[in-house]
């Protein structure tokens, strides 16, 4: 048994859930992979994965087991493509987190691009506004709006994001016009918060002008910790809404939000791209770090100087 393809073939099994796709990714039969993963399960006398008729799922050794193999798997990857005839075309799988509208508004649909210069990255997208543990869920990184404070992180500032503040017509026509900032903290206003998942603290809002400060404490309409809910909030007429301009010009431009406050300022959201200081930067990880870059040079270029990286 070659007990890097019998651990390939268990790593696979995992993720398709099933023999069959398996044995189609990695264009072998079926009986073949099943094989390397009863030698495995042998060898290791484990049971790996359960399975019936209709469904393989993996045991909790597997599951404890699986999260090895794959930072194996992948460190065995990088060695190879770390070689000079190998390294001009990175490959293999970069697992990555990033918030919801990120991905739906500039990644995606960026992606065709990417696959095109990079063939033989199999990226695999995780989308949501939550708090990833790059260690425990083996993500190799993440792309994340505010300041990195968490210590085990290595974080790189890769761009800053205007914001601002916005109503739709229908919000406005049951609420009115706000003149002023202050103005949120009267009836009949009211705003979306968003959550921050760490804290469960909602994101605050200050409002800048000739040296005034305000921070507004407005009735919250809704809570929502994901920001394409955030945004559906707003749109649907719920509450005042401070949004990254990138996330609201489309609904400008057809007129389903209305920008407020346009003499105030709202201090730039920074980007940063973050991972484990223990992970190697390799090949594949370095390209898709220069491609955000690219990205967000285009949709919200770095206002202030980044840290050396």
């Amino acid at each position: 048994m070659d007990r890097f393809d019998a651990m390939l073939a268990f790593a696979r099994v995992v993720e398709t859930g099933s023999f069959t796709k398996a044995a189609e990714t990695l264009h072998m039969s079926r009986t073949s992979v099943t094989q390397s993963v009863q030698q495995l399960e042998a060898r290791l006398r484990v049971k790996l994965l359960n399975r019936t008729t209709r469904k393989v799922r993996v045991t909790a050794d597997g599951a404890a087991y699986y999260e090895r193999v794959v930072r194996l798997l992948a460190d065995m990857d990088d060695a190879e493509t770390s070689l000079s005839g190998a390294a001009s075309l990175p490959r293999g799988r970069l697992r990555v987190d990033v918030p919801s509208p990120f991905a739906s508004l500039i990644l995606i649909p960026a992606m065709p691009a990417f696959q095109a210069r990079y063939p033989d990255i199999q990226l695999h997208l995780g989308v949501s506004d939550r708090v990833v543990d790059l260690i425990d869920e083996n993500v190799d990184c993440v792309v994340r709006g505010g300041e990195i404070t968490h210590q085990s992180l290595v974080a790189r500032h890769v761009g800053d994001l205007p914001l601002g503040v916005y109503a739709a017509p229908a919000y406005l026509a049951h609420a009115g016009q706000p003149a002023h900032p202050g103005d949120l903290q009267v009836h009949p206003h009211r705003v979306v918060g968003f959550s921050l998942s760490r804290t469960r603290r909602v994101f605050p809002c200050t409002l800048k002008r000739d040296g005034v400060s305000i921070d507004v404490q407005a009735r919250q309409a809704l809570v929502v910790d994901d920001g394409n809910a955030y945004l559906a909030a707003g749109l649907a007429g719920i509450g005042v809404l401070w949004l990254p301009a990138y996330m609201a010009r489309a609904h400008v431009g057809r007129g389903e939000l209305v920008p407020l406050f346009a003499d105030w300022r709202i201090d730039p959201m920074p980007m940063h791209i973050a991972f484990p200081p223990s992970r190697h930067v390799s090949a594949k990880l370095r390209v898709f770090i220069d491609w955000i870059v690219e990205l967000m040079a285009r949709h919200a270029p770095v206002i202030s100087a980044p840290a050396a990286f």
